[in-house]
């Protein structure tokens, strides 16, 4: 027999019960100050609560001088060492970085040659799906989210486990070996998936390389011929290593955290942390700087006119282009203020794919915009203590510049953030002693429960 409702319909009568949930709300912006509640874990100077300890990575946004502290120049440090000189080290001797960013979060150390090859070579031994998973699972009901394929795909590995729920170390270890390796494989072939039956496309699986890097397999999975040039390669592990951690107290490494202490299995942990990542205001930063800037170019005649630059970015600002949400996205951060480390790391190597890409007309008019941005927020919301282009800025132009589809940038995000989550699984299971439970104050006034004949 039908069912007498569409599945995705909203009808009048939700809308109304909607309405009661919405009306008969008791919260107002006053009571948070009022009973000194910390909103979003953040204090009133938007400094984050401390709520745990960690050794996986730092971020520096302020340093002390005479007694008080002051912005600096935003430092990043994985396992102690500042990510600028992980990122000399392979870049110098022309290696890719990923997989020994990888090994230094899960194990706290850098590994010597032959330890590098002896992980390099376990990961590639991992890089394989259950037998007829691809088409079991990942072709079945594909989403026009490839977050949300991905997320029923990890949890769907589950039944593939022999011991999904023990939770000693070497186990929980494997398990996230096998998922940091099997990533990069969800994420396209979802994508493929998708491209397929829902944009009527062709239909492209390539089995993955032993022996090429995950930068590599990414570009060699996605792409109908598999060809890449060296800097394309470069330039995606790079922001692999940027992407890969920071810090526990994000909401997608917070939320492995709190999902962890509660005992449940690897495959439900990193569900949840995907679901985090995949929300907007998290994961998905960098393709709304491609958009914005993509209703840029359609505005402004002249790129390098910066009166009418600056009176776009006014209009961002007023709620009155693009979206209307007075964001600029890609400029400013929760912590960092002066600048982002993994931004100007990231920045030089971009212009060089831009180069090699004949896009240097663009590459300019980001620069432009990042260098006015800063100039027009700090003047129009009197920011005082400085406020710089974050990661997202330049990683969705690099990502175009790559032919990425945008469907995988959040994706591509999580490929490298299953590193840090691993490490903070890990690190939550090793230290964590009690489950992770904060307090929320209940402000609904007491009443009289009334009878149903005389409501």
């Amino acid at each position: 027999m039908a069912s007498h409702y569409a599945f995705s319909q909203v009808t009048p009568q939700l809308e109304r019960l909607a309405s009661l949930s919405m009306t008969n709300n008791n919260i107002v912006p006053e009571l948070y100050t009022e009973h000194n509640v910390f909103c979003g874990l953040r204090d009133i100077n938007g400094k984050g609560v401390l709520t745990g300890l960690t050794d996986v990575s730092e971020i520096v946004s302020k340093k002390e001088e005479n007694g008080e502290l002051v912005p600096c120049e935003g430092e990043l440090y994985y396992r102690g060492i500042n990510i600028n000189d992980i990122i000399d080290g392979f870049m110098s001797e022309k290696r890719f970085g990923f997989e020994e960013v990888v090994y230094l979060l899960l194990f706290g150390k850098l590994p010597d040659k032959n330890e590098l090859e002896e992980f390099n070579s376990l990961i590639s031994d991992y890089r394989q799906l259950p037998s007829s998973f691809v088409r079991d699972i990942v072709m079945k009901s594909p989403s026009e989210d490839i977050m949300n394929t991905m997320a029923r795909s990890v949890l769907t590995l589950y039944a593939y486990d022999d011991n999904p729920n023990d939770l000693s170390i070497p186990n929980v270890l494997r398990q996230s070996l096998e998922l940091i390796a099997l990533f990069p494989m969800l994420a396209v072939y979802s994508y493929q998936a998708k491209r397929y039956y829902i944009d009527n496309k062709g239909l492209i699986i390539h089995q993955p390389h032993k022996n090429l890097s995950v930068a590599e397999n990414i570009l060699h999975l996605l792409r109908e011929d598999s060809r890449y040039s060296e800097l394309e390669a470069r330039v995606l592990d790079l922001a692999l290593v940027l992407h890969a951690e920071h810090g526990g107290g994000n909401n997608s490494t917070f939320t492995m955290h709190v999902v962890t202490s509660s005992g449940t299995d690897t495959y439900s942990a990193v569900a949840a942390s995907l679901s985090s990542l995949k929300g907007p205001k998290h994961g998905g930063a960098n393709l709304k700087v491609v958009e914005m800037f993509d209703d840029l170019k359609a505005k402004v005649k002249n790129w390098e006119d910066e009166e009418e630059l600056c009176n776009y970015l006014d209009s961002l600002l007023n709620k009155e282009g693009f979206d209307k949400s007075g964001l600029i996205y890609g400029m400013g951060h929760a912590v960092y203020s002066v600048s982002d480390p993994r931004s100007r790391a990231f920045k030089g190597y971009v212009e060089k794919l831009a180069i090699e890409k004949g896009m240097e007309k663009e590459f300019k008019l980001y620069a432009t915009v990042e260098r006015l941005a800063a100039e027009c927020i700090a003047k129009k919301r009197r920011i005082y203590k400085g406020v710089s282009a974050n990661i997202d800025f330049y990683s969705g132009f690099c990502y175009t510049m790559l032919g990425l589809p945008a469907e995988l940038y959040t994706p591509l995000f999580a490929t490298a953030r299953i590193a840090g989550w691993s490490a903070h699984r890990i690190e939550e299971l090793i230290v964590g002693k009690k489950i992770i439970r904060p307090a929320y104050l209940n402000v609904q006034p007491r009443t009289e429960y009334v009878s149903l004949k005389d409501r």
